[in-house]
């Protein structure tokens, strides 16, 4: 069966199924991670620490009352785990067994791993760590030479290797840095660690990814991951024909998603929130999506030289009236606890700027405070004149 719904209404679609913005959520904060976790599928971890890490602003933003000692706490009490999903995650302990085929495939050498197999110290670093319990990179001695674009020492390679093929996990990190352990001293009693089948494990990726994301196209469910679209594209195509699943057309492109998602297109979105989104965020992480459906052409420009930037260094997208509506450089000076925003940039079409303006104000108040800052530096806004009224609300907001 085929539904077709307009560009406003599949966006809206997008954002409930994102959480986005949040709503009041009952229970406990920490709980409310979990959920947040459990029902987005995976959380993107990554090193830019301009503003708080990637992990702690997604999280922050589906959950107002988070905090980073949440999530530690869920990982030393074994319900989420850091391993893999377009790229480093950390996801619900309860799927764990769909983390397998990946961990499968690099161990029999059907996936190349980045790094090129060196047996005796595979073996080394996992003896090193079954005898002497968990360890660190910096524990192992620099035994070889860097070489290559993935430059890191035998041992560090190692590690990730054991780790990739799931030999290893990391249970927590020391200042950010992975500690390994074996995987059998971390697991908890009772994980299902059996291989699922291919049709299991593309039915597990389709259903995660609708349920999270409202619709979806066989490309974007299999976003980064080797050799599994064809399995997937015909996996949907038989849960389309069972009634599981309808066909959606947006904009001359057809989508998948469940016809209980569709539901949420009669609850209220708030559209007066606005949230300021990590780079990494699962709404934006697909730029291609972002453009199709959100008409948002987004680049993340601290991999730009700085000659060619357009925007900064770590621009944020902004969220207001169910759209993508500006991107916003900032970097938290955190011992002078200041966050500077140097380039405030909204979109042409964004008609009612003063609104906009006192949204922003609202979400800088709650911004702040997550980045453990208590002043603000605004450098730049295009257009120009937003930085006057802007500044003006700023310095009610930190005097």
């Amino acid at each position: 069966m085929k539904e077709s719904l307009s560009l406003p209404q599949a966006r809206k679609l997008v954002l409930q199924s994102q959480r986005l913005p949040p709503k009041h959520q009952p229970g406990s904060a920490t709980a409310a991670t979990l959920g947040a976790i459990a029902h987005l599928g995976y959380i993107q971890i990554d090193t830019i620490s301009v503003i708080q890490r990637a992990h702690h602003h997604t999280l922050w933003n589906r959950n107002p009352r988070y905090q980073a000692s949440q999530l530690e706490q869920l990982l030393a009490d074994k319900q989420v785990f850091e391993y893999w999903s377009h790229a480093a995650a950390y996801l619900p302990m309860l799927d764990y067994r769909f983390s397998l085929p990946r961990k499968h495939a690099l161990a029999t050498g059907a996936q190349s791993h980045w790094y090129k197999r060196d047996e005796s110290m595979l073996k080394l670093v996992h003896q090193r760590i079954a005898t002497e319990g968990p360890l660190m990179a910096k524990d192992f001695e620099n035994t070889g030479k860097k070489s290559g674009a993935w430059s890191a020492k035998p041992a560090k390679r190692a590690l990730e290797y054991l780790f990739m093929q799931g030999d290893l996990m990391v249970p927590h990190r020391i200042k950010f840095q992975k500690v390994y352990d074996l995987t059998e001293r971390v697991l908890p009693a009772g994980i299902d660690t059996t291989l699922p089948k291919p049709e299991k494990y593309a039915r597990f990726l389709i259903t995660q990814y609708l349920r999270a994301n409202g619709l979806g196209q066989p490309t974007e469910i299999s976003y980064l991951r080797k050799g599994i679209k064809p399995l997937v594209t015909a996996t949907l195509e038989a849960m389309v024909s069972s009634g599981e699943l309808l066909q959606i057309a947006v904009a001359d492109q057809l989508y998948y998603a469940f016809p209980a998602s569709l539901e949420l297109l009669s609850k209220p979105l708030a559209r007066s929130k606005l949230k300021i989104l990590s780079p990494f965020d699962n709404l934006v992480i697909q730029r291609q999506r972002l453009k199709a459906l959100f008409g948002f052409d987004y680049l993340i420009e601290c991999y730009v030289p700085e000659a060619k930037r357009r925007y900064g260094y770590f621009c944020l997208p902004i969220l207001w009236d169910g759209k993508l509506v500006a991107r916003m450089d900032c970097k938290a000076e955190r011992k002078a606890s200041l966050l500077h925003i140097y380039h405030l940039a909204l979109e042409p079409e964004v008609a009612k700027i003063e609104d906009f303006i006192g949204a922003l104000h609202q979400e800088l108040k709650a911004f702040l405070q997550f980045n453990h800052c208590n002043q603000i530096c605004l450098h730049r806004t295009s257009p120009a004149q937003v930085k006057l009224e802007l500044q003006h609300l700023i310095n009610e907001l930190t005097n």
